[in-house]
């Protein structure tokens, strides 16, 4: 996925890290990717306001962008394949395969792909617009259905719905939408292109849920919360497709709501660990995924779940880390308000992310790896 030819007999790999442009991002960067992880700029594509989340295509031809703005929509970029030209030439742009589609929502935030449609998450108006694609990759001229969610919100700055992530299950059966403003995820199905709501889940009132990440054996997720520094061991299960919360644990004890504001989660493909990224602490939280049925320190359920145990923290490697990919053992995190992405080189023993490098990229919200 995202391989855009060959270089002296080695696969090319390509890193696309998307900014707010109206705090002066550059819109969407494309960078190479070296074998020790390092990143390396190659061109940059601003005709998008606000691209702060990226989603590629299973084939790697094609990069697809939200623009975060009140009027939210959805854009299709063409990844044309560099051959063997030159690094930084014409063939590493991205070229918008027609124009952005609007979503009808406000402020989307995030974006997947699901069953031929793209999915987008609508944070302000809080709701789940489904875009068909084409063939080609490239997007239809509308949004082909839209689901408003609704529901009490507890927590006194979020009195409405906010779907801030929606993304499939690893069976590819199901999406699932994490909502902020009511403390819940939504799971779907597409119904003549039109969101289906199939099951909903409920998670401590004015915890915030942000981000969701599957371990890769399927049976099981982790959900991060914004709006207070803990992160919830869920049961994943794929034929009913529900989610079933059994234990909530700090990401950084001794932090008290207020104070610091999650952002991100990823697990690592062997689901031996898993990483959180929290603002305003500006650190990465590292976890190993515990072997016995009691997660070891009582973070998990009675139906043999296993559970997290707390490793270590480490700095971010910049300020307000908004987002964190893992990619064959590194990490990449974009730093809002610092501008910068900064890569780690995982130990593969005990999960520490060790800081190796970064770049500049003003306002940089996401990192997708290809």
């Amino acid at each position: 996925m995202g391989d855009t030819g060959v270089t002296d007999g080695r696969r090319r790999r390509r890193a696309f890290i998307g900014s707010f442009t109206t705090a002066g991002g550059p819109g969407i960067v494309t960078a190479d990717l070296g074998p020790d992880g390092a990143l390396t700029v190659l061109s940059t594509v601003n005709g998008l306001p606000d691209p702060s989340c990226l989603a590629l295509s299973p084939d790697g031809r094609t990069l697809y962008a939200v623009s975060e703005t009140a009027e939210g929509s959805v854009a299709a970029f063409r990844l044309p394949g560099a051959g063997n030209r030159a690094a930084g030439d014409a063939g590493d742009t991205p070229e918008q395969a027609g124009p952005a589609v609007p979503v009808h929502g406000n402020g989307p935030t995030h974006l997947c792909l699901f069953a031929g449609h793209v999915l987008t998450a609508n944070y302000g108006s809080g709701s789940v617009t489904a875009v068909p694609v084409r063939a080609d990759g490239s997007l239809a001229r509308s949004a082909s259905g839209v689901f408003p969610h609704t529901g009490p919100a507890a927590h006194p700055h979020r009195r409405r719905p906010h779907a801030h992530q929606v993304q499939p299950d690893p069976s590819g059966r199901w999406a699932v939408a994490v909502d902020l403003g009511t403390d819940s995820v939504r799971v779907y199905t597409l119904a003549d292109g039109t969101p289906a709501p199939h099951s909903e889940t409920a998670l401590r009132a004015g915890s915030g849920p942000r981000h969701l990440a599957f371990h890769p054996d399927g049976t099981r997720a982790y959900l991060l919360h914004e709006l207070s520094p803990t992160l919830t061991v869920c049961r994943w299960d794929t034929a009913g497709g529900t989610l079933r919360p059994l234990a909530e644990i700090p990401v950084l004890p001794g932090v008290p709501s207020g104070d610091a504001y999650p952002s991100g989660v990823a697990v690592s493909p062997d689901g031996r660990f898993v990483w959180t990224a929290t603002r305003g602490e500006d650190v990465l939280s590292v976890f190993a995924v515990a072997d016995r049925p009691d997660g070891g320190d009582g973070a998990a359920g009675t139906d043999g779940t296993p559970g997290l145990r707390l490793i270590t923290t480490v700095p971010c490697g910049g300020h307000w880390p908004r987002a964190l990919v893992e990619s064959h053992g590194f990490l990449y995190v974009a730093n809002e308000r610092s501008g910068d992405v900064t890569w780690f080189a995982v130990d593969p023993d005990t999960g520490t992310p060790r800081r190796r490098g970064s770049i500049p990229v003003t306002a940089a919200s996401c990192v997708v790896v290809g």
